[in-house]
């Protein structure tokens, strides 16, 4: 027990690091399995921020496009944080 705390105190490798490795490994993982390349997945993710942009304000710099992975499909999510519900979708694009 007392090992377990020291090595939780010293370790390098802290939680939260080391649950962004294993995310990062998830989504290489994810792509791989999906047999997406890149260029395909950047061309869905802006056309994704075109549509709904069309709807509500995003905030572009916290967003994020994912692949994920289990045994029985890969799943494509998207964290769009939002700033605001536009007015008018048609008309107002600012």
């Amino acid at each position: 027990m007392l090992n377990e705390i020291l090595e939780k105190l010293f370790s390098k490798n802290t939680p939260k690091s080391r649950d962004e490795v294993k995310r990062r490994l998830k989504l290489v993982i994810a792509h791989d399995r999906a047999d997406l390349n890149p260029e395909l997945i950047e061309a869905m993710r802006k056309e994704i921020m075109e549509v709904v942009s069309r709807y509500v304000e995003i905030d572009d710099s916290d967003s994020e496009f994912l692949l994920e992975n289990n045994q029985r499909a890969t799943t494509l999510v998207a964290n769009l944080p939002i700033k605001r519900i536009r007015a008018n979708p048609d008309t107002d694009n600012s």
